[in-house]
């Protein structure tokens, strides 16, 4: 085999559900033939490439900061080699633009820090602000990101013994028309129904997590086009949560089981109502980097959604969410270099995203 592309593959292309020559040239997929093109894949299923669209290669399990680039190249290596070629950084408390470009690394968007009140998120994670402080706050986390931010919408509240808002919801609005004026796209973390009733009606772009979604919030963000993230393999841990803080507080451990009881529905409910959804890990804090096949199974067998929709969710759909191009190429066009292949149909059994058979990142073979 050469060193070096152009590169040939003979795969069925997802979703087209068609056999074709796909050729892929530098940072550069089509379908017109390239003479001399190298073959490195003769049969197979291929996508454009898996995205975690909430993921922290700021930050080590355990909700550790990370503190050296070397870090970061690190985490993501590892979700790369896992067929994730388009990350979402959804706040971190390092910063990295040496690695937006980083022809090894997946593609990056990322959100800036976490914005949060005074001891109401991870320790070291968020950047601590006032409510006065907040828009501005986000205005500037605007320009330091590449299109996002990241709001923390709440939180435990340790005087009420519960899940509370870190900011009042006009707090929350201000701050969602800050960065959009600056230029941002705005998600939030949030858990309980007060705040994310606050953000979707605030006009946020995505709700990360989302459990505390009820029908006629799920209606507006289906006429709004407002994005859910779940990260239901976070939302598993739940009960672990739970079961810490129960000594000390039972109202907001037993409002985290509900919570966690509850949302395989929510997201169903979601689905069905034509919220956009999309694969997030929230890698980076509870949950380990690389694992992007084991949230999309999660949401084929506990959320209801088929193997199609969710590769759609964990691929071209979300690529073309965060503007990395997706699937829908004729004839002749192009897309990015980005493909990710494995032996089986997918669409049949999902479980056959855990193992790539091949992995070509700008035009790069990984595997």
């Amino acid at each position: 085999m050469t060193d070096s592309g152009p590169w040939h593959l003979r795969v069925v292309w997802l979703p087209d559900d068609t056999e074709r020559d796909v050729y892929i040239d530098g940072d550069r997929l089509g379908f017109e033939p390239i003479p001399g093109a190298t073959t490195i894949a003769s049969s197979g299923y291929a996508l454009p490439g898996l995205v975690d669209a909430h993921c922290h290669i700021g930050i080590k399990r355990g909700a550790i900061p990370i503190e050296s680039l070397d870090e970061a190249r690190e985490l993501a290596l590892t979700d790369r080699d896992a067929g994730v070629l388009a990350i979402r950084d959804a706040g971190s408390p390092f910063p990295y633009p040496e690695l937006d470009n980083a022809v090894d690394l997946p593609r990056l968007v990322r959100a800036g820090r976490h914005l949060a009140p005074h001891r109401r998120y991870l320790r070291g994670v968020a950047i601590e602000c006032t409510a006065e402080e907040l828009p501005q706050r986000a205005a500037e986390q605007a320009k330091l990101g590449n299109g996002w931010i990241k709001l923390v919408g709440d939180w435990i509240d340790r005087d009420a013994g519960d899940l509370g808002p870190t900011y009042d919801a006009s707090v929350l609005a201000a701050a969602i028309d800050a960065a959009h004026a600056a230029g941002a796209k705005v998600a939030v973390h949030t858990f309980s129904e007060e705040a994310v009733e606050a953000v979707v009606r605030a006009g946020v772009d995505s709700v990360e997590h989302g459990t505390g979604l009820s029908t006629e919030l799920i209606d507006l963000m289906a006429r709004n086009g407002t994005a859910l993230v779940p990260t239901m393999i976070n939302i598993a841990t739940f009960d672990s949560i739970a079961d810490q803080a129960q000594p000390k507080f039972p109202t907001y451990a037993d409002h985290m089981r509900q919570l966690k009881a509850g949302f395989p529905d929510v997201v169903r409910q979601a689905h069905e109502a034509g919220v956009p959804i999309y694969v997030g890990t929230d890698a980076g804090g509870g949950i380990d980097h690389g694992l992007a096949a084991e949230e999309m199974l999660l949401l084929h067998e506990r959320a209801g959604l088929d193997a199609g929709e969710v590769l759609s969710a964990a691929s071209w759909g979300a690529r073309e969410w965060l503007g990395f191009g997706g699937a829908k190429l004729e004839h002749g066009g192009e897309g990015f270099g980005d493909v990710v292949v494995y032996d089986a149909d997918p669409r049949t059994d999902l479980r056959v995203v855990r193992e790539p058979k091949r992995i070509v990142l700008r035009g790069n073979i990984i595997r």
